[in-house]
């Protein structure tokens, strides 16, 4: 991914994985109605491993599964290592994510609770139960969960990054600056790739008031001091139509900015179309 504003459109990034966007649910389908896919020719078995290569263990062959998109056979492949392994957070929260993929959201919510049961210091599941609640819009349960991972694990960017967007959604926008602050803190170049943590993180990139967002972006760059990034995403921000770019003159934040030849570019008005008659 060449830049954060296309990442802003994906509903979900599970390291390069998109997960489909909270709208599209269809979430009371559970692994309980799955049965055994029969073989064919998007199944992975370990008899499809070249002779002389390592064979690989179950768990890879459902990640795998999960790679090509096959989320109803990862699924199946999740539970049944579950089942057999119930005290393994870790499947359970990769069968979460394999419903996930799939909007089947009260299904995924089960999963990861229950590897938060079976292991309460677990993040990446506390994480995507943050994940959940901030596609069903329920911003403040969002914001809770996302806190519980970050006391879990307060050395991933991703999950400052998440609580912003959650703070986002609240309207709390100087919580969610400082939450983006924090992300950018420990990893500068978080928002020009995906995360990654062995597949076992989500991270809800959608917002609706992107003007809005592109500022508090660009904002939070400036104040790190990479003006190249803020410049970006002021010129987003103004691209969205965002009202209040006049905000540039007065915030502190941009004070170091304003002489810049780029930040004045901002600032002048919209030339006319000249394509209109």
């Amino acid at each position: 991914m060449t830049h954060f504003g296309m990442a802003v459109r994906a509903a979900l990034i599970l390291v390069s994985l998109s997960i489909p966007s909270a709208g599209q649910t269809t979430d009371e389908t559970t692994v309980s109605n799955y049965v055994a896919p029969t073989q064919s020719s998007t199944q992975v078995s370990a008899a499809s491993v070249p002779a002389g290569q390592k064979q690989l263990t179950p768990e890879e062959l459902a990640d795998i599964l999960m790679a090509r998109k096959e989320y109803r056979e990862a699924a199946f492949s999740y539970k049944k290592l579950a089942d057999q392994n119930p005290s393994n957070p870790v499947y359970w929260n990769k069968l979460g994510i394999a419903l996930h993929q799939q909007s089947e959201l009260s299904g995924a919510l089960k999963f990861y609770q229950q590897a938060v049961k079976v292991n309460p210091h677990y993040a990446d599941a506390q994480n995507n139960i943050g994940t959940i609640w901030y596609q069903r819009k329920k911003y403040g349960k969002a914001v809770r969960a996302y806190e519980r991972a970050i006391k879990l694990r307060s050395d991933m960017a991703v999950l400052y990054s998440n609580l912003g967007y959650a703070y986002f959604g609240e309207k709390k926008y100087e919580q969610s600056i400082a939450s983006f602050r924090q992300a950018l803190a420990l990893d500068p170049q978080l928002f020009e790739h995906a995360s990654s943590r062995g597949g076992s993180v989500l991270q809800d990139r959608s917002v609706s008031d992107r003007g809005r967002f592109y500022f508090l972006l660009a904002k939070s760059f400036a104040e790190a001091g990479n003006f190249d990034r803020s410049l970006i995403y002021l010129r987003k921000a103004k691209e969205e139509g965002y009202a209040s770019m006049n905000e540039l003159k007065t915030d502190p934040s941009f004070s170091a900015m304003l002489k810049l030849p780029e930040t004045q570019e901002i600032l002048a008005p919209k030339a006319p179309d000249s394509t209109l008659p």
